[in-house]
């Protein structure tokens, strides 16, 4: 089972896992279980793993499936790491102010890279893939992806900071690739393949 709520990750790992494994994906709304208000509580923790961890268990528990969940984000080298674990909610600005949660934090990354003009704006893209098969097997998965921010947006596919993340092999963003290049070249393509591969190997 995929434990997320966001559309774009499960049709991500969706056309990763079905595509090069025997597995049947399931996710939360597919097997009926409803939002919960403690999901919002589920990624507290200063680390990739740890916030991947939490959620794997958590929906393993109420479910009794094998889960993966997964935890990523955009870490930049001149901004200390930030926006890292808090990628998802980066910009100070509510989704009240008119554009979209995607919009105003590629907005705010762009204002605070603003402050370091003379510097190169290298970027990494982090995934953790957690597996929990049981309350005792738990396997981490880890994919990369190197690139450099751009000022201005490109491209109208991906999400999240994908608009500004440029691949100098690619030539092109996440935002301007498919989605099965994407699969295969982005962070979170790598540590599903990474799951894939000891999956077809029978973990």
């Amino acid at each position: 089972m995929l434990a997320t709520r966001n559309e774009h990750k499960i049709r991500e790992a969706r056309s990763i896992l079905e595509k090069t494994s025997q597995c049947e994906l399931m996710d939360l709304d597919g097997i009926g279980l409803s939002y919960r208000e403690e999901e919002e509580n589920l990624e507290p923790y200063d680390t990739f793993e740890q916030n991947a961890e939490s959620k794997a268990r958590y929906y393993h528990e109420l479910s009794g499936l094998p889960t993966v969940a997964d935890d990523s984000g955009l870490v930049v080298d001149c901004l200390k790491g930030a926006p890292g674990v808090n990628s998802k909610r980066f910009s100070p600005w509510s989704e009240n102010d008119g554009i979209s949660r995607d919009e105003s934090n590629n907005k705010y990354l762009i204002e605070c890279l603003n402050d370091h003009r003379d510097e190169k704006w290298i970027a990494r893209y982090i995934c953790v893939a957690a597996f929990v098969e049981s309350r005792n097997n738990l396997r981490l998965f880890q994919g990369e992806v190197e690139g450099e921010i751009l000022a201005t947006s490109r491209g109208h596919g991906g999400f999240g900071y994908d608009p500004h993340f440029f691949v100098e092999a690619l030539g092109l963003t996440f935002a301007e690739v498919s989605q099965e290049e994407k699969n295969y070249l982005s962070h979170r393509g790598r540590a599903f393949l990474g799951l894939v591969q000891e999956i077809n190997n029978g973990l």
